[in-house]
């Protein structure tokens, strides 16, 4: 076990605040490439490879990472919308698929996820009230009482029932089936919500109403939340944690005030120089970070980052780094970092000062 996960569960705290929502230990998915005149198997995609973090009662985990880290694959794989091909995923103190666990029907009662595409994520032929109520009504909920708490997560959601419950999903804008999409989810009572770039297709101000909309309903829910997301700025105001991946692993992950101000990794660090900068006096000199990402098809030996770090040594190639506390005696121990040299010492900034006429 990694130790992001050395966590103290002692089992008379089995469902109590010291135990963690979710403990995710050594997840994994690869999937197979095809090809030729017999559809054999030629090579398989390293999606998820030895995944591990917790996700405690009550707060939100950030995760972050370029496009094609893993982050929607692990999200599906908790959700058993995807098999994975090894790993546990333990909710609340029970073993999910395990006979003497929950099953996957009971952990889905209790987690829920909202999708990145509002549009695809609602049947066309479903009314807003119809689609929220279906979920209930297929747990054995009577329609009467599963319309009525329809209406009722409409208007929590900020819609007007009498407005919006007979309408259809393209009927509606982008923010509005986001928000139709979030009651859904709700529907079932659910403990963690699993939001998969829940606002990444939005307008910047409809983006902010709807991550206010996400706040207010955790506090009055008493909701944990998985937070999925590309946008640094988005992640940093959402979440009391982050866990940063990189081509299916996990490279970093702590607070996220620990994460953003010191950040130890080699690629957050890049990833964060990468934020477009709200000064006009500073100016991008310099590309944070050089080269194409592997393929994950054929990734690299040892870190999976150093073909593409400013620090890699012999030992990079040799072996996979641990998720450890990169410091003996760290007063944050909760911040570990996958990487043989964390206390690299930073490059200089990529950015220049700029002077007005």
């Amino acid at each position: 076990m990694s130790a992001a996960l050395q966590i103290p569960l002692d089992p008379r705290d089995r469902g109590g605040p010291a135990q963690p929502l979710l403990l995710v230990e050594n997840l994994r998915k690869h999937f197979p490439v095809r090809g030729g005149i017999l559809n054999r198997q030629t090579a398989t995609v390293q999606a998820v490879d030895d995944v591990s973090f917790s996700v405690r009662k009550g707060e939100t985990l950030g995760i972050v990472g370029e496009s094609g880290c893993g982050k929607s694959t692990t999200a599906r794989l908790l959700m058993r919308l995807i098999e994975p091909d090894a790993g546990d995923v333990i909710f609340d103190g029970d073993a999910v698929g395990d006979r003497r666990g929950i099953s996957v029907n009971d952990m889905r009662r209790q987690m829920q996820m909202v999708f990145q595409d509002s549009y695809t994520s609602l049947n066309p032929r479903m009314t807003m009230v119809e689609s929220i109520a279906y979920a209930p009504r297929m747990h054995g909920t009577p329609r009467r009482e599963a319309i009525d708490r329809a209406e009722m997560l409409l208007h929590r959601v900020g819609l007007n029932p009498r407005q919006y419950a007979r309408r259809y999903p393209h009927e509606l804008s982008g923010g509005q089936r986001q928000r139709v999409n979030i009651a859904r989810a709700l529907a079932l009572e659910p403990r963690l919500v699993i939001l998969d770039e829940a606002v990444a297709a939005l307008d910047k101000s409809v983006e902010a109403q709807v991550l206010n909309l996400l706040g207010e309903l955790k506090e009055s829910l008493n909701l944990t939340y998985l937070f999925i997301s590309h946008d640094l700025n988005v992640v940093e105001y959402m979440s009391d944690r982050v866990m940063v991946m990189y081509l299916g692993r996990v490279v970093e992950a702590g607070p996220v005030e620990s994460i953003y101000r010191h950040p130890r990794h080699p690629y957050t660090r890049a990833l964060f120089a990468s934020k477009p900068t709200l000064d006009p006096d500073r100016r991008t000199t310099e590309m944070p970070l050089t080269g194409d990402p592997p393929n994950p098809i054929n990734p690299p030996s040892g870190c999976r980052f150093r073909t593409r770090c400013a620090f890699a040594q012999p030992r990079c190639a040799e072996r996979v780094p641990e998720l450890l506390a990169p410091v003996a005696g760290d007063a944050d121990a909760s911040h570990v970092v996958a990487c043989h040299v964390p206390e690299a010492q930073t490059p200089k900034h990529h950015t220049t000062e700029v002077g007005h006429a």
